[in-house]
């Protein structure tokens, strides 16, 4: 029976908070593990089921736009009905139709249970998170948070290796299936460990009508981008496009006038938080169209193996796993927007040495500058973007101002997988040789890491993401969290 008693969290270090850990961490590395994993099997996937790159934009934007649009509801719905049984039932969700996935004998039976997938992923990527503040006490939260950090970070280097050994091994078919054994695992330690809250009364409630609209328009948007060009845009695709846009208008209109609004618009009213956001917007989608072209470029035009592509992107991981500490640490004695604009201008160089990439060169000369500029770029950026993003609103909204960041960046990956190919030349039968379209993709990409960078150094201030001995030192004086900005 659920309770909301105080003995119901567990303390850091006993056996039970490391089993509440583990759910966490596996139920949160299950998302992410399949979604690096994915990347190096599109090629494998194109084979079998005999489809373009708009087939495989598919296969990933599905998935992309149920979870970018549902993510908040997600978040809402744990608060509403409980974490561990909302985190249940996504993985529960996840699993049944990651092995539909599995079993897909065309493009579009894939795609739709890919959609189907992300639905799982908006209940269970949040609630993973919420359940270490739910289960653990104020003192253990912080070190609960950090090792699911860094553990996360590890299911998400893993993700590329051991999709593309999967992939070479057997089939694309068992990056779907490992995810069997995982829910089993994760089921046990959720069921055995994580103690059953009650949601604390009052909780937010849930936006339907916001989640439906969201969800339809950018719905319509990414099948416009997608099969307008390879079909010569066709009069569903143009359609599809203008109702779209429709839609998305009126999501903006329902939330200013939802008295709980899934996305609350007066959050934005902070210059700081709205320009975090924007940066993370651009950069993203760089970094989402960048990466799902280059794994294809690889596997497609350089011969490279599934598990070799996935291992030609790890230095990027590992980048971000092993500098994010020292960035952190920097970011608190110097403040967040050197950091902010540094960071975007290293990546938009990585990516600008990617189109260096050709048939006949080798890793270490063509590839690896790139990735290694890329890496350190993004751990530059990814850690103090993320500080400002909290630090912009109260304390209060720090959940949310999380989810709407969270949901900002899987979005600009939905919109740069869709657009980025068509920015490059390479959608519908335009005769674009892969690689020189790519290139073009990448300069693009390039660029806006610029404009990501150019936008934290106009709207972030000089103080964010400053302690307060960084500030005194500085002779800033330190204002308390959440003063002098608006919800």
């Amino acid at each position: 029976m659920a309770t909301n008693a105080p003995d119901t969290t567990v303390a850091y270090d006993s056996p039970r908070g490391r089993g509440v850990l583990l759910a966490s961490v596996l139920g949160s590395g299950m998302a992410f593990l399949d979604s690096t994993a994915v990347n190096v099997a599109l090629p494998a996937m194109g084979r079998e089921l005999h489809t373009g790159l708009s087939g495989l934009q598919w296969a990933v934007d599905a998935y992309l736009l149920t979870l970018g649009s549902l993510v908040l509801t997600g978040g809402a719905l744990g608060d509403a009905k409980g974490q561990r049984r909302v985190f249940l039932l996504g993985m529960l969700a996840f699993t049944v139709t990651s092995v539909l996935c599995g079993l897909a004998p065309n493009t579009w039976t894939l795609a739709a249970f890919r959609a189907a997938q992300g639905v799982g992923a908006a209940l269970l990527v949040p609630a993973s998170l919420a359940l270490l503040r739910t289960s653990f006490p104020p003192q253990d939260r912080q070190r609960a948070v950090s090792a699911w950090a860094g553990l996360s970070g590890v299911t998400t280097a893993v993700g590329p290796l051991l999709g593309g050994w999967l992939v070479d091994a057997g089939s694309w078919r068992f990056v779907f299936f490992l995810n069997v054994p995982l829910a089993a695992l994760t089921a046990w330690a959720a069921l055995r460990h994580v103690p059953d809250i009650a949601p604390k009364a009052g909780a937010r409630g849930l936006d339907v009508a916001g989640s439906v609209t969201a969800a339809l328009g950018l719905g319509g948007l990414i099948y416009a981008l997608i099969e307008g060009p390879a079909h010569g845009w066709p009069l569903a695709a143009i359609g599809a496009a203008a109702g779209g846009a429709v839609l998305l208008a009126a999501f903006f209109v329902l939330e200013a006038r939802q008295r709980e609004p899934m996305l609350p618009l007066t959050l934005f009213h902070s210059s700081t938080f709205s320009g975090a956001n924007l940066t993370t917007l651009v950069v993203y989608f760089a970094l989402g169209g960048a990466t799902f072209l280059v794994v294809l470029a690889l596997q497609q035009q350089l011969g490279y193996s599934a598990l070799g592509a996935g291992a030609a992107l790890l230095p990027i991981t590992l980048m971000l796993l092993l500098f994010s500490p020292s960035v952190g640490r920097l970011a608190g004695h110097i403040g967040a927007r050197p950091l902010m604009t540094a960071g975007p201008l290293l990546a938009g160089l990585g990516l600008a040495l990617l189109t260096r990439i050709q048939r006949g060169g080798d890793y270490v000369s063509t590839v690896l500058p790139g990735i290694l500029v890329l890496g350190l770029g993004l751990a530059l950026t990814v850690g103090p973007l993320t500080a400002v993003v909290l630090g912009a609103v109260e304390d209060r909204y720090a959940g949310i101002a999380s989810g709407v960041n969270n949901a900002v960046a899987r979005i600009a990956g939905l919109l740069a997988v869709a657009l980025l190919p068509l920015l490059g030349g390479l959608a519908g039968d335009t005769g674009m040789d892969f690689l020189v379209g790519t290139r073009r993709a990448l300069w693009v990409s390039a660029g806006l890491c610029a404009v990501g960078a150019l936008c934290s150094l106009l709207t972030i201030p000089r103080e964010a993401g400053r302690t307060t001995s960084a500030q005194q030192e500085h002779g800033t004086p330190g204002a308390p969290r959440g003063s002098n900005k608006r919800p």
